[in-house]
């Protein structure tokens, strides 16, 4: 596609969930937008599938859940938090019903990450918007003539647009180029994912993530019999899931008693690579500079254990969206409301997630007694679980005290 606006009102690097969402958005309201997409087919990152209900929502603003839902994706309605200590009986007592989370959301969404990227590239060259891909070498300036330069097709090209959008994901070139500081947590443990198909024993509706013994696991179904496996490990087994015959010991680790259907899962066809990541937080505190604007995982990611990532890419994008609608002047100072909000909820789900690592993903026996402590308690006082929930019905729909200390010691604690 050749360039024929030079001028655009937005360049957004990156053409992934949250760059695409933010384009629809701006297109939609009449800006022209240019989005650089670096690779020319998507492909699977073993992350990304997974809309929690309050993301969900997020999709509806922004007038894109109808082309997810429309695409085949599948909604789980109910989690289940199979794992030790609890018979398939005893877990069912506990399910969460998904689809009561947030008012008019059926639960939480799960599709293909490159199947949402596809569907949303598409929607945003329907709004108006250009696509090109394969881009490279970019260079860029911001300040109050912004300024992008790239290689596309071995053609160079500089554009001159009234802001460029880091949409780039980690290790954003965006970012790096701006000089912006990211901040990182230690790493607790690992992360391992892997798709497979011809699971159609799992129930489409049903969801689970749990723990038993030395692994934390998720299970992610997409329809079909198509569903996504995700197993935590702690740093000791770093390589755990690499090497020879890694496929056939991660799917290996889903044959226990503990959940439903184990055999079933360890038995399934690999429908991608088995890919393992760590788990800590990565955040710049404040994602704008004059000219630039970062969105989704270039600002900084959560912990992907609390499965909030796109959520957080459509919330950016939709108040991004919105404060670049309501002013002609773009300057920093009209996305200071993001940057705050963005802030707040970022340490609010760094608390949450905090929280999760250590009473789901250790994995000593001090910390199986832990959990069997920390359940009781929760039973016993519901708020204690209201961290959890958060992840669930978004970060600003339970109470400010839900992060405070005192919830953190009462339930991890010892007495």
């Amino acid at each position: 596609m050749r360039l024929t606006d030079h001028r655009p009102d937005a360049v957004i690097v990156g053409a992934g969930i949250a760059g695409s969402a933010l384009a629809i958005a701006l297109a939609r309201s009449g800006h022209s937008v240019t989005l650089l997409e670096k690779s020319t087919v998507h492909v699977d990152r073993v992350r990304g599938e997974f809309i929690v209900p309050w993301g969900v929502a997020e999709a509806r603003a922004l007038g894109i859940l109808d082309l997810l839902e429309s695409a085949g994706a599948n909604y789980t309605v109910r989690s289940v938090p199979y794992g030790e200590g609890l018979s398939l009986e005893e877990a069912r007592s506990f399910t969460v019903q998904m689809g009561r989370m947030v008012p008019g959301v059926q639960g939480a969404l799960n599709l293909g990450h490159p199947r949402i990227c596809d569907i949303l590239n598409k929607a945003a060259i329907d709004a108006g918007a250009t696509l090109l891909r394969g881009v490279g070498r970019i260079e860029l300036r911001g300040g109050l003539s912004p300024l992008i330069a790239f290689e596309c097709d071995g053609e160079n090209h500089t554009l001159f647009p009234k802001i460029i959008v880091g949409a780039d994901g980690r290790g954003s070139t965006v970012a790096r180029q701006a000089g912006f500081e990211r901040l990182a947590d230690p790493i607790h443990h690992i992360l391992t994912g892997l798709l497979v198909d011809g699971v159609r024993e799992w129930p489409e509706d049903e969801q689970t993530i749990g723990v038993d013994g030395d692994v934390g696991f998720y299970i992610f179904p997409q329809g079909g019999g198509r569903v996504r496996l995700y197993a935590a490990h702690g740093l000791d087994l770093r390589n755990r899931f690499t090497g020879d015959a890694a496929i056939q010991r991660f799917l290996q680790a889903f044959d226990r008693p503990s959940l439903p259907c184990g055999r079933a899962l360890a038995e399934a066809k690999p429908a991608g690579p088995c890919h393992g990541y760590p788990n800590n937080d990565v955040w710049i505190d404040s994602p704008v500079a004059p000219g630039i604007v970062l969105i989704g995982d270039a600002a900084g990611h959560n912990d992907p254990s609390g499965g909030q990532g796109i959520s957080i890419a459509l919330k950016d994008a939709r108040l991004v969206s919105e404060a670049l609608a309501a002013s002609r002047v773009w300057s920093p100072g009209i996305l200071a409301d993001y940057v705050a909000k963005r802030r707040e909820q970022m340490d609010r789900l760094r608390f949450a997630t905090r929280l999760l690592a250590i009473f789901r993903m250790e994995f000593t026996e001090e910390a199986r007694l832990r959990r069997r402590r920390g359940r009781e308690r929760m039973a016993a006082e519901p708020e204690l679980a209201l961290p959890f929930v958060a992840m669930q019905k978004g970060p600003f729909a339970v109470p400010d005290a839900a992060f405070s200390q005192a919830v953190w010691d009462r339930l991890l604690g010892d007495h």
